[in-house]
């Protein structure tokens, strides 16, 4: 059984993953400002209310690994931040917001998670087909979709980074989901892949992608809007 962290675990995929997870009989640390009341008391799931932009919540994460798990093996981070404006309207606040937590928070939390990670453990984080290069673009996703391909850039980095350790980081870049998160960039829009759908394609890619793939993006996506 393997020790696997999940960011933005209150809705959506990362709440899906959780509970896949924990019902494989994985040690799950759920991860997200605001905690799923799904995901209370059940034995496989540790959560942490954290803001993963903040270095200094992320200590809660340090302090769990260093005094109970000892050892990672996986790490997904899904949680993102979306803005939808046109691109004269952005601040600078909104892209620090959304920077803060689909980069750095990236970041930090696998700096943080780091000396936990053995040979044969895998990050992988959840992009979006607006990172692609070369896709479909939407107006008004200036920052989120920028931010998404930062995080696949920093991903291939890290995968070349850590490849004598043995440590794999790949990227998921996902097309339309059935999510709030959807719903807050295409208002109305029903995507055909619901979230449990994706989450049980992203939970079978974590436990095992890692024997194929390393510093690799893989479009995952049946529709794009």
């Amino acid at each position: 059984m393997k020790n696997v962290i999940i960011t933005g675990t209150s809705r959506g995929i990362g709440l899906e993953l959780a509970l896949l997870f924990a019902s494989q009989g994985h040690q799950v640390l759920a991860i997200s400002r605001k905690v799923a009341p799904e995901l209370l008391g059940n034995s496989n799931i540790t959560c942490l209310s954290v803001d993963i932009s903040s270095e200094e919540q992320l200590n809660q994460v340090a302090t769990f690994l260093v005094s109970t798990w000892k050892k990672v093996n996986i790490v997904i981070h899904n949680a993102g931040v979306l803005v939808n404006k046109p691109f004269l309207e952005i601040t600078s606040n909104d892209f620090e917001k959304v920077y803060k937590v689909n980069v750095f928070g990236v970041a930090y939390l696998t700096q943080t998670c780091i000396p936990y990670l053995q040979s044969g453990s895998h990050v992988v984080s959840i992009s979006s087909m607006g990172g692609i290069q070369g896709s479909m673009k939407f107006p008004g996703l200036a920052a989120y979709s920028s931010s998404k391909g930062a995080i696949i850039t920093l991903s291939e980095l890290l995968a070349e980074e850590y490849k004598e350790q043995g440590i794999a980081f790949n990227v998921l870049a996902l097309g339309a989901v059935n999510t709030e998160m959807l719903q807050e960039a295409f208002p109305g829009y029903n995507a055909p892949t619901s979230a449990k759908e994706m989450a049980e394609y992203i939970m079978n890619f974590a436990l095992t992608g890692n024997k194929h793939y390393n510093g690799k993006v893989l479009q995952v996506s049946s529709s794009t809007p």
